[in-house]
């Protein structure tokens, strides 16, 4: 017997462990957060690397149509050097002649196919088993309560998926797009995070020249990946005045290294040395926050998302801005909560119009909400265990 650790998946866990990032929020009060934003934010920003140029659009539309109450549009643009972007519009009914609404980027998550189930695309039984299980298509279900919305693919998804497996997946289970475009990306300097939001910024650029938008009231919200995107989005741009991180809190120790669920997509050197997932969110702060926890959530684990919050929460009070932040606890798996999502964007975008779709819809029916500290919550934090 050697008795000693031989496992690489233990190194790195015993190093989390032992490990506190160099920001980690610890103070109190105004003075205290305005310091730690000021130093933070510039290295965590760092980490992303170069972001590519911009371009001209050079936007053309493809397909327009009306369902389900919504005016829908396709696009295609040119978001960077080298590569376009399909765009779904859905602008809400009963939008007047010279009348401009609050617009909300709607990122997907992992899935087969990207933006699309976020916009209500439902055309395949496989399509709408996705949007029935996860609640993906707030895209739509927000259009219908007022608002435009608006998604594109991140590369690996939907329409910008490449279409054959990477060669690597003959031999080797072990790799896939995620990993080798942030591979890639690394090579030029860059990071699959910082492409996919300056894709984004491009598409909200656009979006924001388009008749009946208000560029001054834009939102962004996301599901699970679609969280990381929401995440880097509003850190990485300022005309985002409110967002909503679905299913995407969590500490990296946990969800990372312990359980083993992120990829490309979601990191950048360096990162985890600066910042843990709770202070990355915390940086958000002053601008409203929404945040969405699954109590069954089988990929971010109710028992660190709820500590991750009140991290978060913590972080928000010494910023003097707790009303600027909201939890959604509901009752049920990796999904959309849904519950406080209009009201939300309603008060921090401004937007007093109507609403097409009820309140609540049937799907909604028996969430848990509130903000309960983590002091008596059922759950035991398994971030001290072993894996």
């Amino acid at each position: 017997m050697i008795g000693r650790n031989l496992s690489p998946q233990r190194m790195f866990w015993e190093m989390a462990l032992a490990h506190t990032p160099k920001y980690r929020f610890s103070g109190r009060g105004a003075a205290a957060f305005a310091s730690w934003k000021r130093r933070a934010l510039p290295e965590v920003m760092a980490c992303l690397g170069d972001f590519p140029e911009r371009v001209p659009p050079r936007a053309r539309l493809l397909v327009e149509w009306e369902q389900d109450g919504v005016r829908k549009q396709r696009w295609v643009l040119d978001v960077a050097p080298f590569i376009a972007a399909t765009l779904y519009v859905n602008r809400p009914a009963g939008l007047k002649r010279g009348e401009r609404r609050p617009a909300i980027l709607c990122w997907h998550g992992h899935g087969a196919f990207g933006k699309d189930v976020v916009m209500g695309d439902d055309s395949s039984p496989e399509k709408r088993a996705q949007i029935l299980r996860h609640r993906t298509d707030y895209g739509l279900q927000m259009a219908k309560r007022g608002f435009v919305t608006f998604a594109i693919d991140w590369i690996g998804c939907g329409d910008r998926h490449d279409g054959r497996k990477p060669h690597h997946l003959k031999t080797n289970g072990s790799r896939d797009w995620c990993n080798l475009y942030y591979l890639h990306a690394t090579l030029f300097g860059m990071t699959s995070l910082s492409i996919n939001v300056a894709h984004g910024m491009a598409a909200t650029d656009f979006v924001c020249t388009l008749p009946g938008v208000d560029p001054t009231r834009l939102g962004v919200m996301g599901l699970s990946g679609g969280g990381t995107m929401t995440l880097w989005s509003t850190l990485c741009d300022p005309r985002f005045k409110a967002s909503e991180i679905i299913c995407y809190s969590d500490l990296w120790a946990c969800f990372g290294i312990r359980d083993l669920n992120y990829c490309g997509m979601q990191v950048a050197p360096g990162l985890y040395k600066l910042v843990d997932l709770p202070d990355l969110q915390g940086l958000i702060a002053p601008r409203p926050l929404l945040v969405d926890i699954a109590t069954r959530d089988s990929c971010f684990l109710v028992d660190s998302a709820m500590p991750c919050y009140e991290r978060v929460r913590a972080i928000y009070r010494a910023a003097g801005a707790s009303d600027c932040l909201e939890l959604d606890l509901f009752e049920g798996d990796h999904s959309w909560g849904g519950h406080k999502s209009e009201a939300f964007f309603r008060k921090h975008l401004a937007y007093a119009g109507p609403s097409a779709a009820e309140p609540v819809d049937s799907r909604m029916a028996g969430r848990l909400q509130g903000g309960r500290s983590s002091a008596g919550w059922p759950f035991a934090c398994r971030w001290a265990g072993r894996p």
